[in-house]
């Protein structure tokens, strides 16, 4: 997963998490994170993930795609990478991974603790005896 920060334009300061590739970004009211901004194209870029290779993305050729202060029609993104479509500045991130409880593994051990306890001191209170 990744997210989207949006730093400029009508939409700024909203972050979109994205969960399904491709991703498109343009104008297109079908486009993932649609942007009602000047310079920006109907399909103005669009982003996919490969394994082994990470998240690419290709813009249009005639639509301005500037990632990190250098214009570029297709790349690998990386975490961090500032881009630009038309007057939108967009911060790529990947997105933070949410970590599964571990309440049963957790109460489960603890339970077999206090099982091991409770039968030590029986034993040590059979030996004594």
């Amino acid at each position: 997963m990744i997210q989207l920060q949006i730093l400029s334009g009508k939409q700024a300061g909203h972050d979109i998490v994205v969960r399904r590739f491709p991703f498109v970004l343009g104008r297109e009211v079908t486009a993932g994170l649609p942007l009602d901004e000047n310079g920006v194209w109907e399909r103005h870029l669009e982003i996919t993930f490969q394994r082994g290779e990470g998240f690419l993305f290709t813009a249009r050729p005639e639509a301005l795609a500037i990632i990190n202060g250098e214009r570029m029609e297709n790349g690998r993104l990386r975490n961090g990478d500032l881009v630009e479509l038309g007057s939108v500045k967009i911060r790529f991130w990947l997105a933070r991974s949410g970590q599964k409880t571990m309440g049963f593994r957790e109460g489960l051990t603890w339970s077999a603790l206090i099982l091991l306890f409770a039968a030590q001191v029986a034993l040590i209170y059979w030996l004594l005896r």
